[in-house]
């Protein structure tokens, strides 16, 4: 990458590390994917921070085939971004939402198998299954989606991840569940399902590990994979406790603040 590469991916890894905002980006580095997704690495390579696991986005096919993408993107999870059941979460104007989704913990060991990524052999290596809560937004003075790149060139727009009621994995179903997310505060409530999350969650789950593969990352300890939104995502209208709930798999909650 050149030296304006490095110059913007310096100011938004700032941005990034002491929760600040910035200019918007160039639009070279978000409208097409190929250029974002270099310029998210040349981003991820400069944070020495510890890694907690990875998140899919743009798991939902409408909205994929809204932005004429063919698949999502993955992007590195860092362990000062997640919290606790019940933490709070401070937001600004340029937070676009929130989103309720499945997540999974991986063994480290993953990363020692020779074979390809399959649906039946990843199964060994999942230990739980919980639901979570991603407040998503921009590092940048920007609002709204016009590419992924959009996504993908800001960290995959991740601000907080906060963790749920974690399960054993036994192979639990995660097809066609209801999900909801709610304020009962201010009567906000948005429901939606697990199909949504690119045909389901454990497809998107193999989608990342393939992906990590692929892109030879390696990891030392046990890792998250946050799955992609079952409800979209939901615009924040108030401040409190928003509370989600997935079906047979329990509860996710996080203070706004």
């Amino acid at each position: 990458m050149n030296k304006n590469s490095n110059k913007y991916a310096n100011k938004i890894v700032n941005a990034f590390l002491k929760n600040k905002i910035i200019s918007p980006l160039p639009a070279k580095y978000t409208k097409k994917i190929s250029a974002a997704q270099k310029f998210r690495r040349l981003c991820e390579s400069k944070i020495k921070k510890p890694i907690s696991g990875y998140k899919a986005a743009g798991t939902g096919i409408p909205v994929l085939k809204k932005l004429k993408e063919k698949e999502p993107f993955y992007a590195t999870v860092y362990k000062h971004n997640v919290l606790e059941n019940k933490k709070t979460v401070k937001i600004n104007k340029f937070t676009m939402g929130i989103e309720l989704e499945v997540c999974y913990i991986i063994k480290k060991n993953f990363f020692n198998i020779k074979q390809k990524a399959t649906k039946k052999n990843i199964k060994k290596f999942i230990t739980h299954i919980a639901p979570c809560i991603e407040v998503v937004g921009y590092r940048q003075k920007k609002k709204g989606i016009k590419s992924l790149g959009d996504l993908c060139s800001d960290f995959g727009a991740n601000v907080k991840f906060v963790i749920g009621s974690k399960k054993k994995f036994k192979n639990q179903n995660v097809k066609n569940l209801k999900t909801k997310i709610f304020n009962k505060k201010i009567s906000q409530s948005t429901s939606g399902n697990t199909n949504t999350v690119y045909v389901n969650p454990m497809n998107s789950l193999l989608f990342v590990l393939k992906k990590l593969q692929k892109d030879k990352i390696k990891n030392n300890n046990d890792f998250y994979v946050f799955t992609g939104s079952t409800v979209g995502v939901v615009p924040i209208l108030g401040k409190g406790f928003y509370k989600g709930t997935i079906e047979k798999l329990g509860s996710v909650s996080t203070k706004i603040s």
